[in-house]
């Protein structure tokens, strides 16, 4: 992966996490975290992995998120100097809940 790319992943990471933080409401003891931002090569596209918690809510929070899709991305764009600005898509990270599982795999082995 190209330098330019890895940048621009973390410069949309952070303004997404503020951006997120800032102007998305969930209910009380719902929260969302940005795990990793992975833009295509053309960037065009932007793939905007979400962590909730608590899991339970995990539909909740990628509806609300998705319900305020075209709202953060105004905003988003809106502070960047770039061409093409892309556009972005929310999507559930699964990274602990999996490696939940090979933990417990991983105990009863023994």
């Amino acid at each position: 992966m190209s330098r330019r790319i890895l940048q621009i992943n973390e410069l949309l990471r952070e303004r997404l996490g503020e951006i997120i933080l800032r102007e998305v409401s969930f209910k009380p003891g719902v929260l969302a975290t940005l795990t990793k931002v992975s833009v295509s090569r053309d960037l065009r596209h932007a793939s905007v992995h979400i962590s909730p918690f608590p899991e339970t809510e995990s539909e909740y929070v990628m509806r609300t998120l998705e319900h305020e899709r075209k709202r953060i991305q105004k905003i988003l764009h809106g502070g960047l100097h770039m061409k093409p600005l892309p556009a972005i898509a929310f999507l559930t990270d699964t990274t602990e809940r999996e490696a939940d599982i090979v933990e417990r795999i991983l105990r009863d082995l023994d």
